[in-house]
């Protein structure tokens, strides 16, 4: 998502709509932005700060600067301007949400095709290994570290996949709005510690 999915207003409105939530920091804002839009769209600030200078000049937010950082609230104008445009607000919310789709589908369609390459590369490779062993008088050892080669490869697939998949479905469900217990990335910690355990207790089992 480019910075152009905010029409022009757009990305004033929906400032005003983040400080109706909570006052924040600017650092705040620019992680929120990024959050909704599921990581694709992360302003800088100078995009961020100046329009907030222009928000204050117009009356609809406040600063407060507490030591080194500085903190924005919206004020009741801001808060007039904002009911004034629900609907205008809820078109950028829909927007947002179809734009955070798309991604994650693209998202999801490229780690599908990745994985579909790396298969292809992996049953190459085992081809031309299979190859290269009817070449030569070939022993335990070598058929061992062969196939463990191949088992690492598709390890580092399934870890790969994992990680794309987990972290799109975060992404998406967050941007869309949903809540991220603490309790669901305590279970994900636990699942991959014990995944961890066994694998190390898997390599340290003597193979038959």
């Amino acid at each position: 998502m480019s910075p152009a999915v905010f029409s022009h207003g757009d990305l004033r409105l929906y400032l005003l709509s983040l400080l109706a939530e909570s006052p924040q920091h600017g650092y705040g804002i620019i992680q929120a932005l990024t959050d909704r839009t599921g990581g694709t769209y992360t302003p800088s600030a100078g995009t961020i700060y100046p329009r907030l200078g222009k928000l204050e000049e117009e009356g609809l937010v406040t600063k407060t600067v507490d030591g080194r950082t500085t903190i924005y609230a919206i004020t009741d104008a801001g808060r007039a301007e904002l009911a004034a445009r629900e609907s205008d607000l809820a078109g950028i919310e829909s927007g947002l949400a179809d734009s955070v789709r798309l991604i994650a589908n693209e998202v999801r369609q490229s780690v599908q095709e990745a994985m579909k390459s790396l298969r292809a590369d992996l049953a190459s490779a085992a081809n031309d290994e299979r190859t290269a062993a009817q070449s030569k008088p070939r022993g335990a050892s070598d058929d061992t570290r062969s196939t463990s080669r191949e088992e690492l490869h598709r390890a580092d697939a399934l870890v790969n996949a994992f990680r794309a998949r987990i972290r799109t479905d975060l992404r998406t469900h967050v941007a869309k709005g949903g809540a991220l217990p603490a309790t669901v990335v305590t279970d994900l910690e636990n699942a991959l510690d014990a995944a961890a355990r066994a694998v190390t207790a898997g390599l340290s089992r003597p193979q038959p």
